[in-house]
């Protein structure tokens, strides 16, 4: 099982594959997140993720850092069997997750929320590669 922390290996940096992931990447809704999601060769890591608060939603700092905070924390909680699954199809992934919600939700339903988006987007990952 992965670690439960979240290293700079996980985190998309890439300006090349960002790109690439917005110019040809697969789309999920799964709300209140907007995932863009792409298969990619190698990487340091099963999946390297880029968590978005965009600014047209939330006008104050602040809420954009709470926004992230608490979605990273979500992915960090529950990333270890998506991981597992991931490395089992021997497969790797690059993934945006784009919080759409006008409001910031109580941590307890985000996950809630997240446990619902990693099963989708296993689904999804199943479907494109048959």
């Amino acid at each position: 099982m992965a670690s439960s922390t979240f290293p700079k290996s996980e985190r998309l940096c890439s300006r090349r594959l960002i790109d690439q992931l917005y110019a040809e990447g697969h789309r999920l809704m799964t709300f209140p997140y907007s995932v863009q999601w792409m298969e990619v060769n190698e990487l340091p890591a099963p999946c390297q993720v880029m968590i978005v608060a965009p600014k047209r939603k939330f006008k104050h700092a602040v809420d954009r850092n709470r926004v992230r905070r608490l979605t990273r924390e979500c992915w960090r909680q529950r990333k270890g069997p998506f991981y597992d699954s991931l490395c089992e199809r021997g497969c790797c992934i690059v993934l945006s997750l784009v919080y759409i919600h006008n409001e910031i939700m109580p941590y307890a339903q985000l996950e809630h929320k997240m446990d619902k988006l990693l099963t989708a987007l296993q689904q999804d990952i199943d479907a494109s590669r048959s």
